[in-house]
């Protein structure tokens, strides 16, 4: 993710697009830097974050004022090449051209070192007091094609910037070589070559820069692995169900509805719910979790999962780009599309860097000449400075760490929305959880039924048929235990849900409120009675819900939720990395006291709305912390908006998910501190490679300037420089969650 201008961060409005575009012939970062500056100055340009590992540019534009063939001709005209990404191309597809791209670039780099070898020997020989030089004309002869065919990707986009009144790599190394070829040339053609010539110089870094080069493609397509192994979860074909018939189709064929077939040990094609059959699926590469996850009618099925020994028939919900596999790459494809804040520092100094290298060549070239009058040193030092300052390592440096950091997050079922969300993670000192579906399971069932005149049938089925209209855990709970004794439930014809305090409905003309004690009360409810037993109930840790017709109380429904196993350890974990942690709840305080103790958090806030919610992240975020909120319901969304950074339970709602940076792919509050793990990983990656890119610079140039360096050991060190950060990238992917 290279380079300027991300044009703040992005608040798009509802009339603002997104549009990808496929770059080619970036080289470094002052590539991708003037892209992204072109770019911006159309108008109608909102955001724009060109990313060099990727070759992709994300536009955001209002649709009324730019359309995408105008960003494709700006970037033709800034000399590189540009198409409009197709959203449906595959990118196995991608990847493979990228893999021929690949081999075509290593025949390159072999035909150029067959080529050099012979003008490297011979100064190896010298150096062993060995004869061995070949004649100038020889030299000339070899040297020839590997400058202007092998070397001419070179020319070309050193020529690109110049038209542009730009610098990239590809001028200082055209520079560079062309110095030490032009030389050489001369002194051959004039036959004054004696007493040395460069023709090593020139073809020793043609070859390694493009050594680095073919390297560093190697590296950027390993780093996107996480992609390809997504792709291959997608079967290109289903077996469905048609009348009496099962037909195999093409999976872009697939329709919500049908009903596909799938046999033991094949893939999941589809998103959907399974209407027959058992069995176990394999959901690792999707959620991270390892063991099967036993499977049975009215369960949802995840296309991309690998089915176990039992053959089932899953009614499709989701096919094509809005299933979970589609999605996921979509996330990570944006994630790794974006720029980390930090990035800005690379692109401010990137817009400088390649004059600035060109003048300090200048310079030590007058310096060496003025000060020493040895002409052969002052070239040789211009050269090398030229050929040393390597752009490539400071664009790589923070866009590989995205991506390698976000893929191995992804395969451990931790989904991080952009670049940014990872920067903020990093930092979090102060996680702040909700406690339904986040530190419980999620799944309450009904425990107690307490009738006000003793009918706790007709006290079910009223509370029930009220909350037929509603998708809250706790509604569900009541509904399932309404369906587990056969009651036939009235007539639902008002409902409007109240967040964070209950519901109210109208149930075959008469008014029935549902929700906690305080929403009774300050409704003037008359609770007849029921607090001692309520009290005790929430004592046991078990969530009252108050049941009211009319003006009185006919009764109390008690539903346990148990917390998840892994809650308490997830919390201690977090302390461990310094991260305090609070629980924020729309459940009563007994209730909420008893979970909080369970699993150890710092402090709990009960009986809160959603704005309650945001008031405490607020307040908090006042205090000098950096908050992260977890959550799993539509409740929960505006203090996921509100928080430094937002975190869904993905077994939660679509609501929630949009509003948060992360997703955890299962309900895991072991994922919790894992997530802060790879973020902080992986930010202390993009530290250390932009460190290192940084040194290499400051501390080569003066050694180049300085005449310590020749340019065939300034071109190895510069092809070095790139591959080094990349390959470090990579070393992330040795992370693993401490689960």
């Amino acid at each position: 993710m290279n380079d300027k201008v991300m044009t703040p961060p992005q608040d798009l409005s509802a009339t603002t697009d997104s549009i990808d575009l496929v770059v080619t012939g970036m080289t470094c970062a002052a590539c991708s830097a003037r892209v992204e500056k072109v770019l911006s100055r159309l108008p109608g340009v909102v955001a724009v974050s060109v990313n060099l590992a990727t070759e992709r540019a994300r536009v955001g534009v209002d649709p009324a004022m730019v359309a995408a063939d105008a960003l494709v001709a700006a970037v033709a005209k800034a000399g590189y090449g540009a198409s409009v990404a197709d959203p449906k191309a595959s990118p196995a597809e991608d990847d493979r051209q990228s893999a021929v791209r690949t081999r075509r670039d290593l025949v390159l780099v072999l035909v150029s070192a067959v080529l050099t070898l012979p003008l490297v020997g011979q100064m190896a020989g010298e150096a062993l007091g060995l004869h061995l030089m070949l004649p100038a004309l020889a030299q000339l002869v070899l040297a020839t094609p590997v400058q202007f065919v092998i070397g001419a990707r070179f020319y070309v986009g050193a020529w690109k910037a110049l038209k542009n009144g730009t610098g990239n790599m590809d001028l200082l190394v055209a520079l560079g070589t062309s110095a030490a070829y032009g030389l050489s040339a001369w002194l051959v053609l004039t036959g004054s070559h004696q007493p040395a010539l460069y023709f090593e110089a020139s073809t020793v870094v043609v070859t390694l820069v493009l050594l680095g080069k073919w390297l560093e493609s190697r590296a950027k397509r390993s780093a996107a692995s996480a992609i390809r192994a997504l792709v291959r979860l997608r079967p290109d074909v289903a077996l469905v169900e048609r009348d009496v018939d099962l037909v195999t189709l093409a999976i872009d064929l697939v329709m919500p509805g049908d009903v596909v077939v799938v046999r033991p040990g094949e893939r999941v094609p589809v998103d959907g719910e399974i209407v027959f059959g058992d069995s176990q699926m394999d959901e690792s590469l999707l959620t991270g979790e390892s063991l099967p996850v036993e499977k049975t009618r009215g369960d949802a099925a995840t296309g991309g999962a690998i089915n176990g020994d039992g053959l089932v028939k899953i009614r499709a919900t989701a096919v094509g780009a809005q299933s979970t596999v589609a999605r996921i790459i979509r996330l990570i494809e944006g994630a790794q599309a974006s720029k980390a804040p930090v990035q800005r520092l690379v692109d401010r100094i990137a817009a400088v860097f390649v004059p600035v290298v060109i003048l300090l060549s200048g310079t030590t070239f007058a310096g060496w000449w003025w000060l020493g009058g040895d002409q052969a040193a002052a070239f040789v030092a211009a050269v090398s400075v030229l050929v040393i300052a390597c752009p490539c390592a400071l664009g790589l440096a923070t866009p590989t760490a995205i991506m390698v950091g976000t893929g191995v997050a992804a395969r451990h079922g931790i989904l991080i929305k952009d670049a940014e969300a990872l920067e903020r993670a990093h930092r979090v000192n102060a996680m702040v959880f909700d406690k339904t579906g986040t530190l419980t399971e999620g799944k309450p069932t009904v425990s107690d039924i307490v009738a006000a005149n003793g009918d706790t049938v007709r006290l079910l089925a009223l509370a029930a048929s009220a909350q037929q209209g509603s998708e809250h855990p706790l509604a569900r709970a009541v509904l399932d235990a309404a369906r587990r004794q056969g009651l036939a439930l009235y007539a639902l014809s008002q409902f409007r849900a109240l967040p964070g305090r209950g519901l109210q409905a109208t149930v075959e003309g008469r008014a029935i409120v549902v929700g906690s004690q305080k929403m009774l009360r300050q409704a003037g409810v008359d609770l007849v009675d029921l607090d001692e037993r309520a009290a005790g109930l929430e004592r046991a840790g078990k969530t009252v819900m108050w049941v009211a017709e009319g003006d009185a109380a006919v009764g109390l429904i008690a539903v346990s939720d148990p917390v998840k196993t892994s809650a308490r350890d997830a919390v201690a974990r977090l302390k461990a990395l310094g991260v305090r942690a609070i629980m924020l709840t729309g459940d009563n305080r007994r209730t909420a006291r008893m979970v909080a103790e369970s699993v150890m958090v710092d402090d709990v806030q009960a009986e809160m709305l959603p704005a309650d919610k945001v008031q405490a992240v607020e307040r908090l975020k006042g205090d000098g912390a950096v908050v992260a909120m977890v959550g799993d319901g539509i409740n929960d969304a505006p203090a996921l908006a509100a928080a430094d950074i937002g975190i869904a339970m993905g077994t939660g709602t679509d609501v929630a998910m949009e509003s948060a940076g992360i997703t955890l792919m299962r309900g895991d509050p072991a994922l919790l501190p894992a997530a802060l793990s790879i973020s902080r990983a992986t930010y202390a990656k993009i530290r250390q490679n932009l460190f290192w890119a940084f040194i290499y610079n400051v501390v080569a140039i003066p050694l180049a300037a300085f005449g310590l360096l020749s340019p065939a050991l300034a071109g190895a060190a510069m092809a070095f420089s790139s591959v080094s950060v990349v390959t470090s990238s990579l070393m992330l992917r040795r992370w693993r969650p401490d689960l």
